[in-house]
Formats: C-alpha cells, sequence, structure tokens
C-alpha cells in the first residue's frame, strides 16, 4: 500500500521533452549559421589570398620583364629585321610584344639563348604572357601561353619618352614620331594600370634599363 500524502516518483512528461527539443532544435540552427558564416569567410579569405598572390606574381613577370629589355630586333624567315624590341602596334593581337634578356636555363638545354621573345595580351578578361621558343620566330611556330589573372576590366600602358629631353607619356611604343621605322631606343620607365572587376585599378611603375 501507498502511504498517504506520498507521491511516486515521475520522469519528463511528453510536453517537457518537446520543448527541450525545440530549445536544442533552436540552439543546433544557430550554431549551423554561425559555423556556415566562419566557413564562408575562412573560404572568402582564401580565395582572396589566392587572388592575391596570382596579381603579385603577375606584376613581377611585368616588372621582370620590362627590367630586362634588350635592343634585339626580330628577324623574319627570310633573315631580314621585321619587328622592333619593343612595341605595342599588337592591331588587336597583342597588349605589347618585347624581347627580353637573362631567360634561365635551369636544364641546359644546348643551343638555347637567354633572350626571350615575350607578348601579353588580354582576352575576355584574362591576362596572358606568352612567350616563343626561340627569339626569331619559326614558320608554323605558336607562342606558349600562360594564363596569369582574370577579371581584367582592361591594361593600361604608358611609357616615359626622355628622347627629346623632356619626359612625355606616350600611350604607345615606339612614339608615333618614330613609326616610320627610325630607331626609337627604349622608354625610361613604363606605368602598368590593371583595371580590376573587384579591386579597381591597380598601377605598378616600372624602370627600364638605359
Amino acid at each position: 500500500m501507498r502511504a498517504p500524502g506520498r507521491r511516486d516518483a515521475s520522469g519528463f512528461t511528453l510536453l517537457e521533452l518537446l520543448v527541450a527539443m525545440g530549445i536544442f532544435a533552436v540552439i543546433g540552427a544557430m550554431a549551423l549559421g554561425g559555423l556556415n558564416a566562419v566557413v564562408g569567410q575562412e573560404t572568402q579569405a582564401r580565395e582572396q589570398t589566392e587572388r592575391l598572390a596570382m596579381l603579385q606574381r603577375a606584376l613581377r613577370l611585368l616588372s621582370t620583364d620590362f627590367s630586362s629589355v634588350e635592343p634585339r630586333f626580330i628577324r623574319d624567315e627570310l633573315g631580314s629585321d621585321r619587328e622592333l624590341p619593343l612595341t605595342t602596334d599588337g592591331r588587336g593581337q597583342f597588349l605589347v610584344r618585347l624581347t627580353r634578356g637573362g631567360w634561365p636555363n635551369p636544364a641546359n638545354l644546348p643551343h638555347r639563348g637567354t633572350l626571350q621573345r615575350v607578348q601579353y595580351r588580354l582576352e575576355d578578361g584574362d591576362l596572358y604572357r606568352e612567350y616563343w621558343p626561340v627569339v626569331d620566330p619559326v614558320l608554323g611556330q605558336e607562342p606558349r601561353s600562360e594564363k596569369l589573372f582574370g577579371g581584367v576590366k582592361d591594361v593600361k600602358l604608358l611609357f616615359l619618352d626622355t628622347s627629346q629631353g623632356t619626359g612625355e607619356w606616350q600611350q604607345q611604343w615606339p612614339p608615333l614620331r618614330n613609326t616610320a621605322g627610325a630607331p626609337a631606343g627604349r622608354p625610361r620607365a613604363v606605368r602598368v594600370t590593371l583595371d580590376l572587376e573587384d579591386w579597381g585599378e591597380i598601377e605598378r611603375l616600372i624602370e627600364m634599363p638605359q
């Protein structure tokens, strides 16, 4: 028999279990949302870091190429001088084309010089660097291409011309007065401006060898 005034021990009621489950569900949803936000921020930060590294590499290559320009004219298949060492007259096919020195040969490949013919090209928002295995063109040989950076709206190049005694920034090289074929030498400096979709304009001033 049960003693008068004494109650049996009981567990949680169904209502209490439902309330507890609801509280845990709310806490879990909040925790999951916070976790997703942290993961999203980490992913975005990683992507931005990788993009910054790609931009720094592209600017480093531009600086190295321009600062290593050599006064080497390019000969065609018949052995005649065909193209200037530095030119922007790409007629829409390239931004700039140049002959640079100091091309490393870590594999010690035979019969390979230290000069390299390089061009930069912008296509569908992507900046490409291309080069030829040999300086003078070979019939049917295509340049080797590498995508450096994406999301590029425009690339602007300005060349500091000091040949007339006063420094003037030219939008093309050689300057208009030298397009008839007179040697133009090298500009004193190059100003490269990349107009990016996400970061706006990035500018780099590169000193040229004299």
